[in-house]
């Protein structure tokens, strides 16, 4: 599991023009399955992606995919972690620790 952390690295002005693409990019993040939740952070200088998988530089390939990165307005820091404990809803994602 990845938390996906963007921070702006532009004004919101310059922000704003590439969010129609990010969305769409998210959505199709969502219907690969990837994505299980997402949303901006507040106070409003980046958001926020998980992001489901076991293969990190597949995580750092999606994220430099992100009309936000290749617009030039945010950077990405990744976090991984394993979701040993999960809402009775995330159930499918838990992971186990290694042996």
């Amino acid at each position: 599991m990845f938390v996906m952390e963007l921070t702006y690295t532009a004004p919101i002005e310059r922000v704003e023009p590439l969010l129609e693409a990010h969305v769409a990019w998210l959505d199709a993040l969502y219907e690969e399955g990837v994505a299980i939740a997402s949303g901006r952070k507040k106070p409003r200088d980046g958001g926020i992606i998980l992001a489901t998988g076991d293969d990190r530089a597949r995580i750092e390939k999606i994220a430099a995919t992100d009309p936000f990165v290749v617009g030039e307005v945010c950077t990405y820091r990744i976090t991984e972690f394993l979701a040993t404990k999960t809402a009775p809803e995330l159930a499918p994602y838990r992971q186990q620790l290694p042996s």
